[in-house]
């Protein structure tokens, strides 16, 4: 396989997922594309995961689509809709994480790794920095998910300055659009880690609370999720979280949260 996604955890709960085939700029094998879509899904079935870092190996995140193994994955219309579902399903993974995840953008977060960035929930961009969406350069019609990822992210003129210039755009120019949340002059890797580091030391269940809720109210889906949210809430409120944070607000210290 050419590339492969790579996982690491620090004890604390933070876990980075590295895309690595350097060599291409980390772009995307189909095998790779899977591979991420698998490795989400897992993690979002774990409690001990309080934060997950999303970031690329060997200078850039990602370059998109490996575009190499097109003639032989890519070369039909049946062909074509295997790769969009695995690649849309990979992105979809990301975006319905239950814990807060970051994507450290260093060098390029072009086409599909732009994409990846948009499904997380933070991106952290550093001097660096370069994004965009080639699509109009390639004679490509981005499908509905990728474009609502982009369209929140943005708004809807920076979303059609994206997709129609194919530009790719500079850091100055990615924070003031929205593409990227944070800067870190340090480089974006060492921006996502410290901002999961702080992330990691509040209840991950408020969180999980947070991003369910706020998903549900940008989807339109509230009253479709009500028994979710109602169901979180409650466990929010009978944990020992809960219990942990009005001890340690009694007795003037940070509390010290386990995720139960």
């Amino acid at each position: 396989m050419a590339g492969e996604v790579l996982q690491s955890e620090d004890g604390s709960g933070v876990v980075t997922v590295t895309l690595s085939n350097p060599a291409r700029r980390n772009a995307c094998s189909l095998a790779m594309w899977q591979a991420i879509g698998d490795i989400f899904e897992a993690l979002a079935a774990r409690s001990d995961v309080r934060i997950v870092i999303l970031t690329g190996a060997g200078g850039h995140f990602c370059a998109g689509a490996d575009i190499s193994e097109f003639a032989t994955v890519r070369d039909t219309v049946e062909k074509a809709d295997i790769y969009s579902a695995v690649g849309n399903r990979a992105a979809r993974m990301i975006r319905d994480l239950p814990q807060p995840s970051i994507a450290a953008v260093h060098g390029y977060g072009v086409g599909g790794g732009c994409g990846l960035a948009l499904s997380c929930d933070f991106r952290v961009g550093g001097p660096d920095t370069r994004m965009g969406i080639p699509a109009a350069e390639r004679g490509i019609v981005y499908g509905p998910e990728d474009c609502a990822l982009l369209l929140r992210a943005v708004g809807l003129a920076n979303a059609k300055l994206v997709l129609y210039s194919a530009r790719q755009f500079d850091i100055e120019a990615c924070r003031a659009m929205g593409l990227v949340d944070l800067y870190d002059a340090e480089g974006a890797l060492a921006g996502a880690r410290k901002l999961a580091a702080e992330l990691a030391t509040r209840a991950p269940i408020a969180q999980r609370g947070a991003k369910l809720v706020l998903e549900a109210l940008d989807a339109g889906e509230v009253d479709a999720r009500a028994a979710e949210i109602r169901a979180l809430m409650e466990r929010a409120v009978t944990s020992e979280d809960y219990r942990e944070a009005g001890r340690a607000f009694m007795e003037k210290r940070r509390a010290v949260f386990q995720g139960r």
